[in-house]
């Protein structure tokens, strides 16, 4: 959304003014972006901070997403991704965002149809990852796995993650 704050994000028709992140934060999205992205098969890439246009009053920025290759190639929209190119959705929570980012977003890009939603919450200085998946029958998210220290999954792709690697620099 051009002439607003960078990260302003547009939930049920009203804008939201994201506040500064801790060090935490960047550096979690940073580690789930590197590995989401190098680890992804060919037709899949992953991307930062760039918003889903779910509908019109509907336009959430979430931390980190997979799309599909030819979406995140392609020259226009360049401002956002349409639900239908979105795989995985990970949001990193903070304080301020833990309504929105635990009750809020997961409903809207459920409803969007949107397959995957991983919550990535920081306890005791340690990244733990709430997972979930679309459940086709209900269009509701249902848990998958909670995991901590290591995060290890089979969809939507095969993926490895050193959770304590936060803040690493990497090998």
């Amino acid at each position: 959304m051009s002439g607003l704050p960078p990260h302003t994000e547009l939930i049920d028709g009203s804008l939201v003014f994201v506040s500064p992140q801790e060090k935490w934060h960047s550096r979690v999205i940073n580690l789930i972006l590197r590995e989401l992205d190098r680890q992804a098969p060919a037709h899949l890439r992953a991307d930062r901070e760039m918003a889903v246009r779910i509908a019109k009053r509907q336009v959430p920025e979430p931390d980190v997403v997979v799309v599909d290759a030819a979406a995140y190639e392609r020259p226009e929209p360049s401002t956002y991704y349409l639900p239908a190119d979105v795989r995985l959705v990970a949001e990193a929570g903070s304080p301020e965002s833990e309504d929105r980012d635990r009750d809020t977003k997961p409903r809207k890009y459920a409803t969007a149809g949107i397959t995957h939603y991983w919550r990535v919450e920081n306890t005791d200085g340690r990244a733990v990852v709430y997972g979930y998946e679309l459940a086709p029958a209900s269009a509701a998210y249902v848990p998958t796995g909670i995991h901590h220290d290591r995060l290890r999954v089979s969809a939507p792709y095969t993926v490895d993650i050193d959770l304590t690697a936060i803040g690493r620099r990497p090998a």
